[in-house]
């Protein structure tokens, strides 16, 4: 595994104005030449289109992918798919055996139902993705503006991230597709021929866990088959809600 090195310090802002105009594969080509110690964080479609602009400029690029233990079995065979498809190595991150057990000993293997999904989240997601990050100087995600309007309306191109940042460690942060909407996003799939989920083709849209996840009707919004018991404001899973945009 990638060790963190020092790394100069960047004019966050100026960089992110100078992004916000170029294309996701220029965004992605800046983001190589700054950092070697750099990996995607794959999970969705719009993650894949990383992959695939990625690896056509790098082909050794890190990849890593969240395993909570509760995912479709449809996505653990996409996650292999994508494996073979593009040749690479994906580094699946799992939650502590034995946090896990005393959550779901207390409180059972359905709580978030009643009391949220916070908790859960942060045992099978954050805390494995924060051991990861800290041995990064910086990631690449698939957040876009419109994937959720009360909560990633602000998602620059690039950024310090507040949430994994530490100390007088900087993690930073690049959003190549912010700017991008879904059917651009599935417009590169289709025409490089991209694997994705079969889930989408029976109405998920946000793929995530699957007590959590269910398929959308038309016209609803994407994120509203996440965590539908929740109120809107609340559909983040502590990966990204944390972080504050940079002006």
């Amino acid at each position: 595994m990638a060790q963190s090195t020092a790394q100069p310090a960047l004019d966050i802002p100026s960089l992110n104005e100078e992004l916000s105009s170029l294309s996701p594969q220029k965004i992605v080509a800046k983001a190589l030449s700054l950092y070697d110690n750099i990996a995607i964080s794959f999970s969705g479609a719009e993650d894949v289109v990383l992959i695939d602009i990625a690896h056509r400029l790098k082909k050794d690029i890190q990849v890593f992918s969240l395993d909570t233990g509760r995912l479709h079995s449809e996505t653990y065979q996409f996650i292999e798919k994508v494996r073979k498809h593009y040749g690479i190595a994906i580094d699946i991150l799992s939650p502590d055996a034995a946090q896990l057990e005393a959550f779901v000993k207390e409180k059972g293997l359905f709580s978030f139902y009643e009391d949220g999904h916070k908790e859960c989240c942060g045992i099978r997601k954050v805390a494995p993705l924060r051991r990861k990050l800290s041995t990064l100087d910086a990631w690449i995600t698939g957040q876009r503006k419109d994937q959720s309007p009360s909560t990633r309306s602000d998602v620059p191109i690039v950024q310090v991230d507040g949430a994994f940042s530490s100390g007088d460690r900087e993690l930073i942060k690049f959003n190549p597709l912010s700017n991008w909407s879904s059917a651009q996003v599935w417009t590169y799939i289709r025409a490089y021929e991209v694997p994705y989920n079969p889930l989408h083709e029976r109405g998920f849209i946000s793929i995530g866990c699957e007590p959590c996840t269910k398929a959308v009707l038309p016209n609803q919004h994407e994120r509203e088959g996440r965590w539908w018991w929740e109120d809107a404001t609340k559909k983040e899973c502590g990966l990204h809600a944390v972080n504050p945009t940079e002006s």
